[in-house]
């Protein structure tokens, strides 16, 4: 199972990074027989123990090897050609595949009859497709040793393979409308040509979230039947209502409906079944550890075969994980609301300064399960100096939003009442940090603009550990202000911080920003900073808003995993 000429995107020993590997470890964990992964070279990515056992190897025997020159035998026990590999194809071309008479090599040198069952499988965190494969003993006669299950009529590997399946794609999402996408596709058409998903929402109201139809390749979803539903009935003896209160799944057909509906949500259901033509549904809660969040119902029109009682089972497995991927998800995206409401409302407005034009912009973290503590200020000095500040509190959680608070406050506190240098304020304010907050690191630029006796504009500032200020002129000159830096806050090393000195020229633009705006996976900071300069240069005659936007455009990486702030001051021409 190996290919060539496919791109390596794991390490050099075809690993998946850690977080990868621990999610899939997981995976594999839960299924009950022999199972692995490989990636698109054929690379064993992870394990499981049941495969160990069966193989009489350790994970680290496997680990990053090609499974086919691991494993493959012929009848015989010598090394099987590829092109006589029953795997071969199939793992080529992305589909499931099964075979009942193949051996695997173990590790005390006997060879394992098997039966086998391969599958593509999402890797997270890889941008690539894995496969995953399982397999368990047979005799020499070809008979497995066990008798096919009768909790549904998928074979067990087949159903094995799709809980993991399922377990990986729905927990390796925080978007509640992703996990929802992937649950679609998991069960359309794989298990039926019509999935219906109805969510409680944190009011109690019932939303028709997806109605979603295989139309060929194609999942046509149907807006006209979503949408609000009516309440659940507390006593309501019809399955649907019965799914929505926990109380159990069940199988379900159009003559169920035909019936005195005995509430909103059943004349609902009967206007489901008249226009989607479903003669057969299967319908299970989709449950929390907490509460019940929905239910999902899978409709035959179309497919072949009736859902019987024996097909519940996995219809309720794969509802459990569902309601753990959502109940995950709704958390994160709370806690992500009230983190970002509150960045958003302490975050201030920019003064008004006269001759002076002042912008700001804030964008949060692309990934939702990133909030950031990236923050900046501007405002008037008891001595009509204007203060600029931007900074980075370590983390991107809720509590480095309110660190970033923390410290943007008791920054704006020592700033207006002690007349001194840039340098000493922010001294003062790495003392608080360190004794009196629970920021264990942070970095900042605190400056003072201020107009001199003879009309010119003047900054003076510090920096503690910051990305440098950049200044363009009018005429599109950059330069990075390098001087003035110290060591970053929060550390507990005491030391005299410099203060720096530039005049800022007619029509020149002053620009703050965080780490956000120029760091990218996989490049150095050079190269952010240089490509920083050159398109702020050439936005350099643009207005301050559209320099500020077009610069956010042009010049954030699109693989930034993180938050951003960015304080613009632009000086008089004359």
């Amino acid at each position: 199972m190996a290919g060539p000429d496919r791109p390596d995107r794991t390490g050099p020993d075809g690993a998946p990074p850690p977080a990868a590997h621990a999610a899939l470890t997981g995976a594999l964990a839960a299924i009950g027989t022999g199972a692995y992964v490989v990636d698109e070279q054929g690379r064993v990515l992870a394990v499981n123990a049941h495969a160990e056992q069966l193989l009489a190897r350790s994970a680290a025997e496997l680990l990053g090897g090609d499974a086919h020159d691991l494993l493959h035998r012929d009848a015989h026990g010598q090394p099987m050609p590829r092109t006589q590999c029953g795997m071969r194809q199939p793992f080529h071309d992305g589909r499931t595949a099964q075979g009942e008479k193949d051996h695997f090599a173990r590790g005390d040198g006997s060879t394992l009859p098997i039966a086998w069952l391969i599958s593509p499988y999402d890797v997270a965190g890889l941008d690539e497709r894995g496969t995953l494969v399982l397999f368990h003993p047979r005799d020499p006669e070809g008979t497995a040793p066990y008798p096919e299950p009768a909790a549904g009529p998928l074979p067990e590997l087949e159903r094995l393979a799709l809980l993991a399946e399922t377990t990986t794609r729905l927990t390796s999402t925080l978007d509640v409308e992703e996990a929802l996408r992937r649950l679609v596709t998991l069960v359309v058409p794989r298990l039926a040509d019509w999935a219906v998903i109805d969510l409680i929402t944190e009011r109690d109201e019932v939303w028709r979230a997806a109605v979603v139809h295989a139309d060929g390749d194609a999942l046509v979803r149907h807006e006209e039947l979503q949408g609000p539903m009516p309440p659940v009935p507390q006593v309501s003896p019809m399955p649907l209502s019965r799914a929505l209160r926990g109380v159990a799944s069940t199988l379900a057909g159009p003559q169920t409906y035909q019936r005195e509906p005995d509430s909103g949500i059943a004349v609902e259901q009967r206007r489901l079944f008249e226009a989607t033509g479903i003669r057969s549904a299967a319908i299970a809660p989709i449950r929390s550890t907490r509460e019940v969040l929905g239910a999902l119902t899978l409709g035959r029109a179309e497919t072949p075969g009736d859902f019987v009682t024996a097909d519940l089972p996995l219809l309720e497995d794969i509802a459990r994980r569902a309601g753990l991927a959502l109940d995950n998800a709704r958390l994160y995206q709370r806690q992500r609301k009230v983190a970002e409401t509150m960045q958003n409302h302490l975050l201030p407005q920019m003064p008004h300064v006269p001759r002076l034009q002042l912008t700001a912009r804030y964008l949060p973290a692309p990934d939702a399960s990133q909030v950031g503590g990236d923050w900046y200020d501007a405002f008037s000095l008891s001595d009509r100096a204007t203060a600029l500040a931007v900074g980075d509190v370590v983390g991107h959680d809720l509590e480095a939003a309110a660190g970033m608070a923390q410290v943007r406050n008791m920054l704006r506190a020592y700033a207006w009442s002690q007349q001194e240098p840039p340098s000493r304020i922010v001294e003062r304010l790495d003392d608080a940090v360190l004794h009196i907050t629970d920021v264990s690191m942070a970095t900042a630029i605190f400056a003072r603009a201020e107009e001199t006796d003879d009309g010119r504009w003047e900054l003076t500032w510090t920096n503690a550990g910051h990305p440098p200020p950049l200044l363009i002129s009018h005429d599109g000159l950059a330069d990075y202000l390098t001087d003035g830096h110290g060591l970053l806050l929060g550390t507990g090393v005491r030391a005299r911080r410099p203060d720096a000195t530039a005049l800022l020229p007619p029509g020149s633009t002053l620009l703050l920003y965080t780490d956000g705006l120029i760091e990218e996976p996989g490049h150095t900071l050079d190269e952010g900073l240089h490509r920083l300069r050159r398109n702020a240069a050439a936005l350099a005659h643009r207005p301050l808003a559209s320099f500020t936007d077009q610069l956010l455009r042009r010049v954030r990486p699109a693989a930034n995993d993180d938050d951003v702030a960015l304080l613009a001051l632009r000086t008089p021409r004359t």
